[in-house]
């Protein structure tokens, strides 16, 4: 059983589970994202996407960091949050109060159950960021798990799952062949050090059943405020090269954190 409680550093509330930071929220303002990836999920959201508003769902919930950047950057969004852990959500709901006219539904299911839920071509984006003990779920890599974000995908949409991985991102490479195989086009965004297999860290594998225009993203990470790097396709051809996509029958969940580096990389920024 996971336990869930606050951290207070002024106005900024870190969400902690099982002694892990799971996610950092800022009431007086949802523009601020502290951990590194969810910055990196935000540039590929406005980089990628249409303007105005999305239909998002989200595997793994949190402190709704995310939810909450999407609902005040594109106001009238609809989203779905899918977060299993009842406590959690009820913490945070009685705790870090969502803004007034926000659209984000949360549904207490895993992400296996709540996807297969979910209607064809309802989302715009689909973003994965789920952990149990620090590490992503076994089911939510495998080409059968792919296939069901296909299938809620909207014509032109995105999948974003952020990836904790270890020095030669191995088991990102693993995903990746399997985004590849069943979307057809995929990238990478996440830090210069953690792109370059030099420690422990967390790379946002980017999917897509169209070719991926990557000029604005690429734009966008040489200025961000982290040093940022994007892979793109050839790039990702030879990191899969001789990866093989996890299926059912022999998925497993992401590689264990060093002690250090339990929970998401986090630095203070504000977008």
């Amino acid at each position: 059983m996971q336990h869930a409680w606050l951290q207070r550093d002024g106005d900024v509330v870190t969400v902690m589970r099982d002694g892990h930071p799971q996610s950092a929220v800022s009431l007086g303002n949802p523009e601020y994202l502290e951990f590194e990836y969810v910055q990196h999920l935000a540039l590929a959201i406005d980089a990628l996407c249409r303007p105005g508003p999305l239909r998002v769902t989200h595997i793994g919930g949190g402190g709704l960091t995310l939810p909450r950047w999407i609902a005040h950057t594109r106001p009238g969004s609809p989203q779905i949050v899918l977060e299993p852990d009842q406590h959690l959500t009820d913490l945070v709901r009685a705790q870090l109060p969502l803004p007034r006219g926000h659209r984000i539904r949360v549904r207490a299911q895993t992400g296996e159950e709540g996807m297969a839920a979910l209607r064809d071509a309802s989302a715009d984006v689909v973003v994965l960021d789920a952990f149990v003990d620090g590490r992503v779920p076994s089911g939510l890599t495998t080409v059968e798990w792919l296939g069901e974000v296909r299938r809620v995908l909207a014509d032109g949409g995105f999948l974003l799952a952020n990836i904790g991985d270890g020095p030669g991102l191995r088991y990102a490479a693993r995903v990746l062949a399997g985004v590849l195989e069943v979307l057809g086009a995929a990238a990478v965004i996440g830090l210069h050090e953690v792109l370059k297999s030099r420690r422990f860290g967390n790379a946002v594998v980017i999917g897509s059943c169209r070719p991926l225009d990557l000029h604005d993203l690429r734009w966008a990470a040489a200025r961000a405020h982290v040093p940022t790097g994007v892979l793109g396709a050839d790039e990702v051809g030879r990191r899969v090269a001789q990866a093989r996509p996890f299926v059912a029958a022999d998925a497993e969940p992401s590689p264990v954190p060093p002690p250090a580096q339990l929970g998401p990389g986090r630095r203070r920024y504000r977008m």
